[in-house]
C-alpha cells in the first residue's frame, strides 16, 4: 500500500492547527531523561484525512552528525504536552537514542521511513491496512496527553 501524501503545514495556506489545540511549533522537544532534543520545527499533515501525522523536529546542534541530518520525524502519537512550559515530551527518546534515529531530509516520507521510525521508537508497526491507525499516529492522544509531574 502507498503512503498517503503527506505535506508541510506551512505550505497549506487552507489549512491551520484545530481551534482549542496549541500550535506546537517552536516548542522544545524534551526527551524522557527531561533533556532538550530540539525544537518542534514543522507539523507533517496528511490533508486528505485532516491530520497531523508527524512533528519534524530540529535537532539541537549538539546532536547535528552533518548539516544535512539535523532534522527528525516523530509520529505525533508518541510525544505529549506540557503546555504551560512550551514542552513536548517524547518517553521513548533521550539524548542517546536520538543519535541512531532515522534522519528526515524533507524527502517524500515512504512506508520505509515510516516504518525503521517506528522500529527506533521501540514499536511494531501496523501492517499496511491500517498504518495510521496505530497510537503512535494519534493526534487526539498527543492534544489530549499531559505527564504526570
Amino acid at each position: 500500500m502507498e503512503t498517503p501524501v503527506l505535506r508541510r503545514l506551512r505550505d497549506l495556506t487552507d489549512f491551520e492547527v484545530a481551534d482549542g489545540n496549541p500550535d506546537v511549533r517552536g516548542w522544545t522537544l524534551r526527551g524522557g531523561d527531561g533533556q532538550t532534543l530540539g525544537i518542534v520545527h514543522e507539523l507533517i499533515v496528511e490533508p486528505e484525512a485532516l491530520k497531523v501525522r508527524y512533528l519534524d523536529v530540529e535537532l539541537d546542534s549538539r546532536f547535528q552528525i552533518s548539516k544535512y541530518e539535523n532534522h527528525i520525524l516523530l509520529p505525533i502519537g508518541v510525544a505529549s504536552l506540557d503546555t504551560e512550559g512550551d514542552n513536548v515530551f517524547v518517553p521513548a527518546l533521550n539524548a542517546e537514542t536520538v543519535l541512531s534515529y532515522p534522519p528526515y531530509h524533507e524527502i517524500q516520507i515512504t512506508r520505509e521511513y515510516e516504518t525503521a521510525m517506528m522500529r527506533a521508537l521501540g514499536l511494531e508497526p501496523v501492517p499496511d491496512g491500517d498504518f495510521y491507525g496505530s497510537p503512535a499516529h494519534d493526534a487526539n492522544a498527543f492534544y489530549r496527553r499531559r505527564p504526570a509531574l
